[in-house]
């Protein structure tokens, strides 16, 4: 996007929001929670009309009932409202849609009805296979103007080239400035936080650099297996399915220049500096630089669980732990080497950033006898978002045997600190964003090809030396070949 275009980008609220795969999943523990969490905090535009379609033969007072159902089981009971509900559910209607059929979407632009001409947006959550057919559908009922917009869904390819396929079918239609990509760990306030963290104090910016910075860590682990993602993600692994996106946007974050302002194409545009950035890994430095693994039989939180192949029914060579050691090639950060991992059934959930940095130049206690140790500044992601800040104190005493020096935790408690203040869902802020129309916190085009790029490499490099998962015990934090790609740079993973 250019300079010229963020003045063009839609700034006005939809009138109507279209739902693609509202009977899913996704839909039913996400989007219609924080749908009416913004609608009962008087967010919503008034006359907002949320039209739900799937290929489910439904009715507006069938689909109210799902809807209804989902915010049962997904919503703190005292938030249920009675008059909050009814209102909500008073926005819905609902028209079944075949994906394959153009004709069936006319029925989509009837119940949008003038909002096609004053501002539409649009959810796509369905299968890429449905994109094109879903595009082809949308045009042809004249739902594709100048007045709206499309929020697409992950997974966006399995590659670079599948990705610029379905990229350009949807550039054909909806050019880039109304085109908002979504990464929902973009949406987490923690993840947000970390621009204000970052760039509204001056404490840390000065070191935020190769002087200061020994290294950094990027940890997202889960404890679930497969979970009903059987199929989607033994096509995708590890990489594909996490690293490619949500932590590869969070080294960005971590890593980018200061933009000039807070704005969707300058924060933007210094993240795909960044992206562009990231030394290549190859095949010749793949093996060194990178480790794959896939989880057996364990124990996650004291139960017994399955391994990956037993779950899945067959063997597979899809892993389900990668470590990668990356370096952003660049001033500010040359030499500084940026440590991802994420897995399946580890010993916990937990995603964080871990800024390291470098120790005192000079210890004034080592002839005392006391040990400090480098200040480390942890950003805590989830379950329960968090920003901690090691510092080195005094032991209390007279120290007529030595000063004792002690690592102490300062901790800003999100839930502490904004106790007056409910924490949303993060499509809560995407879901409003995308109906306000700002992009910022969507990924764009070139920021997803650069992602891909980087990515396919690693694969390639995979491929080139004939790497394939190695076994780790399900409950525990991956192969010990993890360890062994830090512990050689004299690091240890923030366990």
């Amino acid at each position: 996007m250019t300079g010229d275009e963020r003045t063009e980008t839609m700034q006005h609220p939809s009138d109507a929001l279209l739902l693609f795969g509202a009977t899913g999943d996704l839909a039913q523990r996400m989007l219609l929670p924080s749908l009416f969490g913004l609608d009962a905090d008087g967010l919503l535009p008034p006359n907002l009309t949320i039209v739900g379609t799937a290929r489910s033969m439904l009715d507006d007072e069938g689909y109210r009932a799902v809807a209804a159902k989902a915010l049962e089981d997904h919503i703190d009971a005292e938030r249920l409202v009675p008059a909050a509900v009814t209102r909500f559910l008073d926005r819905l209607r609902y028209v079944p849609v075949d994906a394959a059929d153009p004709e069936q979407f006319v029925a989509l632009a009837d119940a949008v009805g003038d909002a096609g001409r004053t501002g539409v947006s649009i959810f796509l959550s369905t299968a890429p296979s449905l994109f094109g057919a879903t595009i082809a559908g949308l045009s042809h009922a004249g739902l594709t103007g100048p007045e709206v917009r499309l929020a697409l869904e992950k997974p966006l390819g399995a590659d670079l080239a599948s990705s610029r396929v379905i990229n350009d079918a949807v550039a054909a239609v909806f050019p880039e400035e109304r085109t908002f990509r979504i990464d929902h760990y973009l949406g987490k306030e923690t993840v947000q936080n970390l621009l204000a963290l970052r760039f509204a104090n001056t404490l840390f910016e000065p070191l935020w650099n190769a002087t200061g910075i020994d290294h950094v860590q990027i940890t997202v682990a889960e404890t679930v297996g497969l979970e009903g993602r059987t199929g989607y993600f033994d096509g995708s692994g590890s990489l594909r399915d996490m690293l490619q996106n949500h932590m590869l946007q969070l080294l960005a974050l971590v890593a980018m220049e200061p933009p000039a302002q807070f704005d969707a194409t300058a924060i933007r545009d210094e993240k795909v500096k960044v992206l562009r950035s990231l030394r290549r890994i190859d095949a010749a430095d793949a093996a060194r630089n990178s480790v794959i693994g896939q989880y057996g039989e364990g124990a996650v939180a004291g139960q017994p669980v399955a391994g990956y192949a037993t779950e899945l029914g067959r063997q597979s060579s899809t892993e389900t732990f990668v470590a990668i050691k990356a370096h952003v090639d660049n001033w500010r950060w040359a030499g500084v080497p940026f440590y991802m991992r994420t897995g399946k059934r580890m010993p916990s959930r937990h995603s964080e950033i871990v800024i390291q940095f470098k120790p005192v130049p000079h210890s004034i206690f080592a002839t005392k006898g006391a040990v400090t140790q480098p200040n480390r500044l942890v950003i805590r992601l989830q379950p329960a978002e968090n920003i901690r800040l090691t510092m080195m104190t005094k032991v209390p005493g007279l120290d007529r045997d030595g000063i004792r020096l002690r690592e102490v935790p300062l901790d800003i408690g999100m839930a502490n600190a904004f106790a007056d203040t409910r924490r949303r869902i993060a499509y809560e802020r995407l879901m409003l964003d995308l109906i306000e129309g700002d992009p910022t916190l969507f990924v764009r085009r070139d920021e997803v090809e650069a992602q891909w790029e980087w990515i396919d490499g690693i694969r390639a490099g995979w491929g080139a030396n004939g790497m394939e998962p190695k076994p780790y015990a399900a409950g525990t934090w991956g192969p010990s070949a993890a360890i062994a790609l830090t512990e050689r740079d004299g690091v240890s993973w923030n366990d």
